[in-house]
């Protein structure tokens, strides 16, 4: 079959994860078309022969928050550019390549494409978690006006698809038809992993909010490897307990699997292969962004680790006090590789390919 693959830029997880599913498809002999906004653009682009470059929506970050004014008129001033951009790709893909599926990674292009053509569309992200299913009040707190409009934003997003594949670590009750949840997709180099029970915390951080960090993990005084708070280096630098690293992907999952525990940001794609290797998690969700903030609350929830969005010594000592309890936790947490994804993928292009999707 012919596939369009629409994977949104903003963050490397949706590129991250799509490449797994991309990859199979391939290997599957399907042709895949990919359109992709961003930073992912490149990291796609080294991986897969036909990829396009569209424009797509970006946050504007600043002290570990979400500035709406400014992530507003970026984007205003980036459609100046992107929407020109993105209607001559359409015109050029329209022409080269007629797909018979649509498959969207919360990708908005692709969707009108499928749309437009009256292709079969079928989403695989781990956002609509938030519309298509039910979350309990303990879980949305004091973030309902967050939660409203994120909800009404994912609802808005990929409308009327013929199925939805949801990929989480936890589990809601599902409230709306043509939903499926099957757990994270994880790389080959992940599932090829065997952890190891080690002594260092992995922390990976590049906001700058969180440039006191290296003071605080000094006063713990044990082990910890840190990623992305020195982005210039070009070796491993050692400053007593703390070792900076550049990012290396091998040596990151090593120093995954073989970590104590995690201390990182609330994005889904770490988190996952985090909890996949039973480590225990520290996240620090960015503020107003409400799909890091239902990932943290669940987290906590689930006894798999907690989060605190302003990072202090309290935190991580608590975090360390807790240690064993949330690695009891996680021993329950099942080991499941993508087989149930793609048996169900399988069949959704069966489907299409029979006109019955």
């Amino acid at each position: 079959m012919k596939i369009l693959y629409g994977v949104v830029g903003e963050g490397m997880g949706h590129a991250i994860r799509s490449s797994v599913i991309i990859d199979k498809l391939i290997r599957d002999g399907h042709q895949v078309h990919i359109v992709v906004s961003g930073r992912a653009h490149s990291f796609l682009k080294a991986r897969f022969p036909q990829v396009s470059q569209i424009w797509g929506l970006t946050m504007s970050l600043d002290n570990n928050e979400v500035k709406n004014r400014l992530t507003l008129a970026k984007n205003l001033k980036g459609a100046l550019t992107g929407f020109p951009q993105n209607i001559q790709q359409y015109f050029e893909i329209e022409e080269s390549f007629e797909p018979d599926v649509v498959i969207s990674d919360f990708e908005s292009w692709s969707w009108l494409f499928a749309k437009r053509h009256n292709i079969p569309l079928i989403c695989i992200d781990n956002i609509q978690v938030i519309n298509r299913c039910k979350h309990s009040p303990d879980v949305i707190a004091d973030n309902q006006a967050e939660f409203k409009l994120t909800r009404s934003i994912v609802k808005a997003k990929c409308p009327g698809a013929k199925h939805y594949l949801i990929t989480s670590f936890f589990f809601p009750q599902i409230r709306k038809k043509r939903t499926t949840m099957v757990y994270p997709i994880l790389r080959p180099e992940i599932l090829n992993t065997t952890p190891e029970q080690g002594e260092h915390l992995l922390v990976y951080q590049t906001s700058e909010s969180y440039s006191h960090l290296p003071k605080i993990l000094k006063k713990l005084n044990i082990p910890s490897i840190i990623y992305g708070l020195k982005s210039d280096l070009e070796e491993p630098l050692q400053d007593g307990n703390l070792t900076f690293k550049p990012f290396s992907e091998q040596g990151f999952i090593h120093d995954l699997a073989t970590s104590k525990a995690v201390v990182a940001s609330a994005g889904f794609t770490l988190m996952g292969e985090a909890l996949h290797l039973k480590k225990p998690y520290l996240a620090t969700p960015i503020r107003k962004q409400f799909e890091q903030i239902l990932n943290s609350r669940y987290l906590e929830k689930l006894g798999y680790g907690t989060y605190d969005t302003h990072l202090d010594l309290h935190t991580l000592e608590y975090f360390l006090e807790r240690h064993d309890e949330f690695s009891s936790h996680l021993e329950d947490y099942p080991s499941k590789d993508n087989t149930d994804l793609f048996e169900k993928l399988d069949e959704l292009l069966d489907k299409a390919a029979s006109g019955l999707l």
